[in-house]
């Protein structure tokens, strides 16, 4: 740090803001005023933090690498402001560390205290929700926090990018293949480019090609556990429907655990902003929405396990089992699956080397940073693919929307199409078809077909983004479930006609309930479901309504003993 004190950090779109003198009184009690000097250090990059700082006077700078050669300072705050990020009510490591850089005085508020506050205090905890919220969005584009080394066209380095993404972790990609910086860096860690994708923590601290599992618990994220875990409701996936599902359980007194594979939202969480979601008339986008939620069933106390990815489903002595990855398993009373569903990946010659290096399955902050000012594509005419067109016209030089429809309107909503038809930056090749894409180490164009006339174009495109349906993630389950014909989960009536197990029950199915009893299904992976957020919202917490039903119901009338335990597959 230099000698001099730096000018405090303007407030950048409510990321910044200053606490009244009622709002920190209310904060003082149970927490402890503590005079600071020069040089203090707060809290540290790499370690999680347990305390809520507000700033009573002096000034305290925010910094990246602090101490290291690459030492960055970020933020600088006065009296008033309040420190720390989303990582904070998460449990997760600090991205950054915090030290005093004007001598002065805090308050130190214990975090458990700070939860109780805000939850009596609605105005404050959203003040705080939402700084927090947009702090991590600036963080995430100034490419702050870890760093992942490795080339643009290995499996690997694609998974833990597309894992940090999904998962909303601010970090830096360094790309061996174009960065002049990468032979040294790798050089000063001791690292061979073949052992390369690595991951750098905290500066120092290297870990070479880890696991998505490896990775979360080094940067603490979730709960993930090698445990066996009892509880009474299951829930596997996290995106809208799974995270109501377990904001109701918990709320209601079930103790209850998620698993969820890659990262809370779904695919909803990749969408960058839903706008006829009830509630937001500005919108919001998908992973704010799934943030939120996440918070609020950990503060009802689900536990939510991230990476978890379910395997097999099974019953043993009158209980089902959830194998997890990783050898644990999950016991329980009911469970709700609620696992979405996953896009198709377009299948045209050339596409296979540019998976995740160029052709991507969503359109976040993350994507649209890689292809600033680039030509891009989007295919597809639903409003995934809408919501990304319009997101990303705003991000890039240009946006060619293919569709295989001649009507915009055929599958996507009005209010999209308006907004598609209307921006500067989009072009509409309607009923055409992407036929080719070209390019040697990067993407460069696509070879499109207008399906009427037959004629081709070449189309200029950096990347490409694709939307065009979806498959039910339903096949770790195996022969356990019975399915429809495109693999999604028959709940109701048309699950009893599916299979006999029900006549040993003693009562018909619910509406949400599979061919087993205590097993529910809600949102897009539900057979006859509508593919809307507040639908799959809707039907997690109606799979939590009868949950109870089951659980509740007098003892031996389930007779869950009788039903044959599924086949699992591993």
């Amino acid at each position: 740090m230099n000698s001099g004190v730096a000018a405090e950090t303007p407030d950048l779109h409510g990321a910044y803001p200053r606490l009244s003198d009622e709002q920190i009184d209310r904060l003082s009690a149970h927490s402890e005023r503590r005079p600071t000097q020069r040089g203090d250090l707060l809290f540290e990059e790499g370690q999680r933090v347990h305390e809520f700082f507000v700033i009573l006077a002096g000034k305290v700078a925010v910094v990246e690498g602090y101490g290291g050669p690459e030492e960055q300072t970020l933020r600088v705050h006065g009296a008033g402001r309040f420190l720390g990020e989303l990582g904070l009510l998460a449990g997760q490591a600090s991205p950054l560390t915090a030290v005093v850089v004007e001598p002065g005085e805090v308050l130190a508020v214990p975090v458990d205290w700070l939860r109780e506050v805000v939850r009596q205090d609605v105005v404050l905890g959203d003040l705080i929700l939402r700084a927090y919220l947009v702090r991590r969005s600036l963080l995430i584009g100034l490419g702050a926090g870890f760093r992942i080394v490795g080339s643009c066209y290995s499996p690997d380095a694609r998974r833990l990018r597309e894992f940090a993404a999904r998962n909303r972790l601010p970090y830096r990609w360094t790309d061996v293949e174009q960065d002049e910086q990468a032979e040294e860096l790798l050089r000063r860690f001791g690292v061979a480019p073949s052992e390369t994708p690595v991951v750098i923590l905290h500066g120092d601290v290297v870990l070479r090609n880890p696991s998505n599992a490896e990775l979360a618990a080094a940067l603490g994220l979730g709960h993930r556990t090698p445990e066996n875990i009892s509880c009474d409701l299951a829930v596997v996936g996290a995106g809208p429907a799974g995270l109501a599902a377990a904001v109701y359980g918990a709320s209601e007194g079930l103790t209850t655990t998620v698993l969820e594979g890659l990262a809370a939202g779904g695919q909803a969480g990749t969408s960058s902003r839903i706008e006829n979601y009830l509630g937001f008339p500005a919108g919001i986008s998908g992973a704010e929405l799934a943030e939120r939620a996440v918070l609020q069933a950990d503060k009802f106390g689900a536990q939510i396990n991230v990476p978890a990815a379910a395997k097999a489903l099974s019953v043993r002595d009158g209980h089902y089992v959830i194998s997890v990855e990783g050898g644990s398993d999950v016991t329980c009373r009911a469970v709700v699956l609620a696992t979405g569903v996953h896009y198709r990946r377009l299948q045209v010659p050339g596409i296979e080397p540019f998976e995740g290096a160029g052709v991507y399955y969503a359109a976040t902050l993350h994507e649209a940073r890689m292809c600033r000012f680039d030509p891009v594509a989007v295919v597809g005419g639903g409003n995934s693919a809408g919501q990304a067109t319009v997101f990303l016209a705003d991000h890039t030089e240009c946006v060619y929307l293919v569709v295989r429809e001649a009507d915009l309107g055929e599958n996507m909503s009005r209010y999209l199409v308006e907004q598609v038809e209307h921006h500067p930056r989009v072009e509409l090749l309607m009923h055409s078809e992407v036929r080719r894409v070209n390019g040697t180490k990067a993407l460069d164009s696509l070879v499109v077909e207008d399906n009427q006339d037959g004629t081709r174009r070449t189309v200029p495109a950096r990347a490409l983004f694709v939307f065009i349906g979806a498959t039910p993630c339903t096949q770790w389950l195996s022969d356990a479930i019975a399915l429809d014909e495109r693999g999604s989960i028959l709940t109701g009536s048309d699950a009893m006609r599916a299979t006999d197990l029900w006549q040993h029950v003693g009562r018909p199915p619910y509406f949400l309930e599979t061919s087993l009893p205590g097993v529910f299904a809600a949102g897009d992976v539900r057979s006859g479901s509508i593919k809307r957020v507040a639908s799959a919202v809707g039907e997690g917490s109606m799979a939590v309504r009868l949950v109870h039903e089951h659980v509740d119901r007098p003892a031996g009338s389930n007779r869950q003993q009788r039903v044959s335990a599924p086949q699992s597959s591993s």
